[in-house]
């Protein structure tokens, strides 16, 4: 599932070529947007911001429209020079628009929907995330805050990845935060200094703020993917095991995250 790096930097790509402009051409080519009638409703419309928060992406056009977009684990943003081949089939494009020579695609979202201004304010899913552990400064307390309101006997690294209480962190970063701050990610939260979850972000907020603005992603990892190598810091072979509810994949170093 893309994290909140990745979609940052899809919104850091797509506000130079649609941002302060209404775009040449709307295209809806997956047959569920049939009857929705974007194009015409969204037709002559200037896109005033191009917003990410956590997971979730934002294209807003004046008159109370946004677009919304999740892409859970099949999605997928890409932007190309006019004419240029896409990295996926065209098959799978849900949503495409044309601006400035470029044309910006949407693939295989599960999460594609026109709303009014007023609902996105007001839809639960988007109002109950937790602060965007990509953006500076990062509000820490506010993670505690909300760490301290879950159940103190979840996993720390399960609860790491509930977009309530910290939003963008996937199973890539997770593992990544429990390294930096020396967390065993098994560790029930109750059990987690306000410390150490002080550290779990802020020492994992820089990486995740760089890798928005370059498109990284976890491709400097020190645990996640490491199965049996060797950690960077104290040499012991990293471990995978899966872990909580969703039974996700959570690489550690039993050596320094004791």
């Amino acid at each position: 599932m893309p994290e909140g790096d990745t979609i940052h930097h899809a919104a850091n790509r797509i506000r130079p070529i649609l941002l302060g402009g209404v775009p040449d051409e709307i295209l809806t080519p997956h047959p569920r947007f049939g009857a929705d009638r974007w194009p015409e409703r969204l037709a002559g419309r200037e896109v005033v911001s191009v917003d990410a928060h956590g997971k979730h992406l934002f294209l807003r056009f004046e008159g109370d429209l946004t677009i919304h977009s999740h892409l859970r684990m099949t999605g997928s943003w890409g932007t190309y020079v006019a004419g240029a081949r896409w990295r996926r089939s065209p098959r799978r494009a849900w949503l495409v628009l044309r601006a400035r020579g470029h044309e910006v695609v949407e693939f295989d979202g599960p999460v594609l929907e026109l709303l009014t201004e007023s609902r996105t304010r007001f839809d639960l899913r988007l109002q109950s995330l937790g602060p965007d552990i990509c953006v500076s400064p990062f509000d820490s307390e506010r993670f505690v805050h909300r760490l301290r309101q879950d159940d103190p006997t979840r996993p720390i690294g399960d609860a790491l990845l509930d977009q309530r209480t910290v939003a963008g962190i996937g199973n890539i970063w997770k593992s990544e935060a429990c390294w930096e701050a020396r967390v065993d990610p098994q560790r029930p939260a109750g059990r987690v200094t306000d410390d150490e979850a002080r550290a779990l972000v802020d020492l994992v907020h820089p990486r995740m703020a760089a890798s928005a603005r370059t498109g990284s992603g976890g491709r400097d990892a020190r645990a996640y993917g490491r199965d049996g190598r060797p950690c960077p810091r104290c040499r012991t072979p990293i471990r995978m095991a899966r872990l909580g509810d969703g039974n996700r994949t959570t690489y550690w170093c039993p050596g320094c995250q004791g």
